[in-house]
């Protein structure tokens, strides 16, 4: 899921970052899946990766693997996505997602087979295209300006998503403050932000888990700052679920500064 999404117009950044991060999945506190994700911030550009595979009792029954990948510039301070990957495999098929985006438009996508057409699913149009961001993108959130990280304005943000299939809108708003703790790394504040999932194109209506996404008001996320940078990352995402909390928390999160570049003199 989830926030470059979330922010803002207007400063130059010259800030440098980097994250390397290691995420527990589970469910009513049992270990389902395991993932990495790596971040970097440049002075003008930012990249990011993700791998992950299913673990413990859920490996058993549906071994599956899925990593994703976005890239681009960062313009007057916000980050602007340029090309976006996702490949999931499982013993039954595999599906890679590609999207090509200028200026928030998406310009190019494809899914890989190309799926049937479902007659029970709204159509995405162009316009849904439109003033958007890819997931991991839009899992970033860059605080504008010189304003406080740790604001509770921070989370008073909005924006489209749309992953190759699904068109949808996230809405963040204030919670809490609290502090958290990686097995490894990250020991510090954290902004925890309601989300609110909204599908708008490109899902069957129907459908269950749609349905209870979009009546959730108790998900939740936590975020935390890539060091000498304003971008903010998912530390954990709590989920109820009819079967228990689902939950994705960094057990390793270290996050360095890099100082911005400087130029050569004579």
């Amino acid at each position: 899921m989830c926030a470059g999404a979330f922010l803002s117009q207007a400063e130059p950044a010259f800030a440098q970052g980097r994250l390397d991060a290691q995420y527990e999945a589970s469910l009513s506190g049992i270990p389902v899946g395991k993932g990495s994700w790596t971040i970097e911030i440049g002075d003008d550009t930012f990249s990011a990766a993700a791998h992950g595979a299913t673990a413990g009792l859920l490996k058993a029954f549906s071994g599956g693997t899925g990593s994703g990948a976005s890239q681009g510039r960062i313009v007057n301070g916000a980050l602007v996505s340029s090309a976006y990957t996702a490949t999931t495999t499982t013993s039954k098929k595999s599906e890679t997602i590609r999207l090509a985006l200028v200026n928030g438009n998406i310009k190019e996508f494809s899914i890989e087979p190309e799926p049937p057409v479902d007659p029970d699913r709204i159509v995405v149009t162009d316009a849904h295209r439109k003033n958007v961001y890819d997931p991991m993108t839009g899992s970033m959130l860059r605080v504008p300006g010189n304003a406080d990280l740790m604001s509770p304005d921070t989370c008073r943000t909005a924006a489209g998503i749309f992953d190759g299939r699904l068109r949808y809108d996230l809405k963040l708003d204030f919670k809490r403050m609290e502090t958290v703790r990686a097995e490894r790394g990250y020991h510090g504040p954290a902004i925890v932000c309601s989300i609110y999932f909204t599908p708008v194109a490109g899902y069957i209506p129907d459908r269950p888990v749609i349905k209870y996404l979009a009546s959730q008001r108790n998900i939740e996320i936590a975020f935390v700052p890539i060091a000498g940078t304003r971008v903010l990352v998912p530390f954990r995402l709590t989920i109820p679920t009819p079967f228990g909390p689902a939950m994705l928390e960094a057990t390793s999160f270290v996050t360095t500064a890099a100082p911005p570049r400087v130029a050569k003199t004579q």
